[in-house]
């Protein structure tokens, strides 16, 4: 198919509609493409349970295995479970998936060796320019000796690998309801929990692409109401939710009420400051909560704020040897995971604190938590640079903020800030803001947005 690849290529990954704007024949090429790009002689294929994603992964390996390239495929998988076969087994990796997008989605996130991030600065670009060129005049010609295509599976390896990092043995036994969401959790989370003090409880596990239960993004909070009551009708001591393919985990606590991402990124943070004798340093996306930074230091780390994205953080872990990121979209990058996000292992962490002394998630949780956000709130714009420009030209002139440009823009006040950032894919403008108490956080908040909307 002669597909509009602009459509389809985005910042990060591969993403769009199968079989609409893309299909087997396409993935073929990005095979090859990829092969040629990462300069590998071996590389690493999965897949998530969308009903497309099977073949798809079959055809990329097809297409590397032409240009005569080894492929390992591990089959099915969460996406933290391929960067861990990329990063134990020091191969290139690619992960078909489109995390918590619709069933019709597909996509594919791709890794150099060690789960290195491939985005368009570093390799994307080219992928699509070998791609849209082989549309055009045909496939590559065949290696003289073509790959391999070979099956390995990782899970017990990849659980192993987790339950090292963090230690639940001696943890106080806890109810522990899991909602997949019918995504990738389902496939992972029995073989990490097994034989730990967890009583879980499984929800949605049924491998099921179509998603019939609810979408498997939790950061919608529509896609959290089972899970909540769930916790509650249980009686659990805590509630887990991963999107598609498994790479995000978000928290509930005792009484059913999402913990925030900041919060569990303070508390990630502390415990592997601990680990690390209270020295490292920790990155957080500037639209994390100001606990973040004060837990860090007081921790006895050095925060380093970085802009929102996943290729961002990755670049200032690697550049800085930080040994723990952690994003307000519930993403989270450990040293010992090659730089690479895993919600799983967050959500050890959380266990191991949680079932590590003997009060319940809100008191633990708490004292991480200690201001009051907006969450994320969009407004459709005509013109984005027009509107942002507004909310700057509104704010530049007062004695009692700062602006700063890093991402988006962000104004900080005494007692409260608040950042808003373009939309690279909708005409939309993103509004975080966060204050000391209630009132003063809503103020904040209808101002920015009276300027946004005009």
């Amino acid at each position: 198919m002669a597909a509009d690849l602009s459509q389809i290529v985005k910042a990060y990954d591969v993403r769009g509609v199968v079989p609409d704007q893309w299909d087997e024949s396409l993935a073929e090429l990005f095979g090859a493409a990829f092969a040629q790009v990462a300069g590998a002689s071996a590389l690493v294929t999965g897949h998530d349970m969308r009903p497309s994603s099977p073949g798809l992964a079959r055809a990329f390996a097809r297409g590397a295995a032409r240009r005569g390239v080894e492929v390992t495929e591990i089959g099915l998988c969460s996406t933290d479970q391929l960067y861990y076969a990329s990063g134990a087994l020091g191969l290139p990796g690619a992960m078909f998936t489109a995390s918590h997008n619709p069933a019709q989605y597909n996509g594919i996130k791709m890794c150099r060796a060690g789960a290195a991030p491939v985005g368009q600065d570093s390799g994307l670009a080219e992928i699509r320019e070998l791609v849209g060129k082989w549309q055009e005049s045909g496939a590559p010609d065949p290696a003289e000796q073509p790959g391999t295509i070979s099956r390995r599976d990782t899970l017990d390896d990849y659980a192993a690998h987790l339950r090292s990092l963090v230690d639940l043995t001696s943890n106080r036994p806890l109810k522990v309801v899991v909602d997949a969401g019918n995504g990738m959790g389902g496939h992972t989370v029995p073989t990490v929990l097994a034989g730990l003090p967890v009583d879980l409880v499984p929800m949605y596990f049924e491998l099921d692409g179509t998603f019939p239960n609810h979408e498997a993004n939790p950061l919608d909070p529509a896609n959290l109401v089972d899970l909540r009551g769930r916790v509650r009708a249980e009686g659990a001591d805590i509630g887990l939710a991963f999107d598609g393919d498994a790479d995000r985990c978000f928290v509930v606590d005792e009484r059913g009420e999402p913990v925030s991402p900041s919060a569990v990124t303070a508390l990630v943070a502390a415990r592997e400051l601990a680990r690390n004798g209270g020295k490292g340093v920790i990155i957080h996306n500037l639209i994390t909560s100001w606990s973040v930074p004060e837990v860090v230091r007081e921790s006895g780390g050095t925060p380093a704020r970085t802009r929102v994205g996943h290729s961002f953080i990755k670049a200032e872990m690697a550049r800085t040897g930080a040994i723990f990121g952690g994003e307000h979209s519930a993403h989270y990058y450990f040293k010992d995971f090659w730089n690479a996000d895993t919600g799983m292992l967050a959500a050890l962490h959380v266990l191991a604190a949680l079932g590590g002394q003997d009060g319940p998630l809100s008191s633990l949780v708490a004292q991480y938590d200690r201001y009051v956000g907006s969450g994320e709130i969009n407004s459709t714009v005509d013109d984005q640079t027009a509107r942002l420009a507004a909310v700057r030209s509104a704010y530049a002139g007062r004695d009692d903020v700062t602006l700063d440009e890093l991402d988006g823009l962000t104004v900080t006040a005494a007692d409260w800030w608040f950042n808003v950032r373009p939309s690279n894919t909708e005409p939309l403008l993103r509004l975080n803001a966060e204050a000391r108490d209630e009132a003063t956080m809503a103020r904040v908040r209808d101002e920015a947005l009276a300027v946004i909307r005009g």
